[in-house]
């Protein structure tokens, strides 16, 4: 019998709206609930809205951090699961930014009564390359040099990590944000997180998504290129890419509306 309190307490987790239809919204690594900030007044008329924070994240229990339940991303679709069964979901449509895409996308298949459509901002199954046949964009050596700068200069990774993702052609205000986000994270959880983001490879998961599923990809990303959203848009079997004229990772804050509206037209 899961408790209530404390699953609501761990992932910090709101409700807003009235809308008849749910919107599920999971934040990117490094984030928070208070990303989806830019949408959350309008989609809030239109839908009843999920907001939760990762263990480790924003305003989460700290305390219930588990390294071993959480060295791999079903770990974190468990918490989403648990999330779904206390608030007696089902039908929602799933909101993933970055990782969270296929932490969602996991969800789907184990419980595909939970998520009726799936949108996903920003996805990627896998980070690093595998030529000739995949090209994530990175190299397992400049994943390992990444997760070694976290190590040593905890708040160097974050002020050169930040504008990388969040597009440096962004305002300095959003940049500022995200690196200031990445550390208030704890620096240990953060790092187990990001290994587990930049090195998993979740390619083997898209075609047994079932769900329809709308990928929006930005037309200029250094952490996912188009290449990886059309990769995406093959492999599963109901989906459909919409390429945003954009620069960076981050879309739901540098372009909300944009994405605001494909949420309202894709999820009504």
């Amino acid at each position: 019998m899961l408790d209530t309190n404390n699953v609501l307490i761990r992932n910090n987790v709101k409700l807003i709206g009235q809308g008849s239809k749910t919107l599920f919204l999971a934040h990117g690594f490094g984030c928070d609930q208070n990303m989806w900030r830019f949408l959350t007044p309008e989609l809030s008329k239109h839908f009843t809205i999920v907001l939760f924070d990762y263990v480790g994240s924003g305003a989460s229990d700290i305390s219930q951090y588990s390294k071993k339940r959480y060295s791999k991303l079903e770990g974190y679709a468990d918490d989403i699961i648990e999330i779904c069964d206390i608030l007696a979901l089902s039908d929602a449509t799933f909101i993933g930014h970055s990782v969270s895409c296929m932490i969602g996308a996991i969800v789907a298949i184990q419980k595909p009564e939970l998520f009726s459509k799936l949108i996903m901002i920003c996805p990627t199954p896998c980070f690093l390359n595998f030529p000739p046949e995949y090209f994530g964009g990175f190299d397992k050596e400049d994943l390992k040099e990444l997760l070694n700068l976290m190590d040593k200069n905890y708040i160097g990774w974050a002020n050169y990590l930040a504008p990388l993702v969040m597009g440096t052609t962004n305002s300095d205000d959003l940049i500022g944000e995200l690196s200031g986000s990445f550390c208030s994270t704890d620096p240990v959880i953060a790092r187990n997180f990001a290994e587990v983001t930049f090195y998993s490879d979740y390619r083997y998961l898209l075609k047994a998504i079932k769900q329809p599923s709308l990928i929006l990809q930005s037309e200029n990303d250094s952490l996912a290129a188009i290449s990886v959203g059309e990769f995406m848009a093959r492999e599963m079997p109901d989906s459909k890419l919409k390429v945003i004229a954009a620069d960076g990772h981050c879309l739901h804050m540098t372009h909300p509306e944009a994405i605001m509206n494909s949420i309202i037209e894709y999820a009504k």
